[in-house]
């Protein structure tokens, strides 16, 4: 069950006080399962991209009038069906790929190439335009181990991969 830390900035605001501080540092204070409840008299739109940049997802609530109940809580990073849980343990990637440019058959490909330029063991890291469906099996029938998410900010699909033995 999620526990909600409410901050309130209509005060602040009727004060003439800029409230963007006050919400930063309560986001910056909220613990695992905690999500940021925000009473502000509008609906506070620019806020909105600040927050998701920093990982936020929001749910907006008129509550009559002008003001607006709009609740934050962290974006489910959910790793895509078939990664291995392992991966919260392995070591830092010792290889970095921007590949979100590039076709999806010619990203596998550089892929397959820098998983050839790492030992047994070694993490690569890939940031591709789309989530590789058809490289996946791939890597599981080649003993890699692996682990995807899209990112929270829409940028692509993050992979690591860990070079298996052979």
């Amino acid at each position: 069950m999620t526990e909600i830390v409410t901050l309130d900035v209509r005060p602040l605001l009727a004060r003439g006080d800029e409230p963007l501080a006050a919400i930063m540092a309560a986001a910056d204070a909220l613990t695992p399962g905690q999500s940021l409840r925000l009473l502000a008299p509008f609906r506070p739109v620019p806020l909105f991209r600040v927050m998701e940049r920093r990982g936020y997802q929001h749910r907006e609530t008129s509550l009559g009038g002008s003001d607006w109940q709009i609740d934050f809580s962290r974006a489910e990073q959910a790793l895509s069906q078939g990664s291995t849980l392992e991966a919260f343990s392995w070591p830092e990637p010792s290889a970095f790929l921007d590949l979100t440019a590039l076709p999806q058959a010619e990203a596998a490909a550089r892929l397959a190439t820098a998983m050839l330029g790492v030992a047994a063991g070694d993490v690569v890291f890939a940031l591709l335009g789309e989530e590789p469906a058809a490289l996946l099996p791939a890597l599981d029938a080649a003993g890699h181990q692996w682990a995807g998410n899209h990112a929270a900010d829409g940028s692509g699909y993050r992979l690591l991969i860990r070079r298996g033995d052979a």
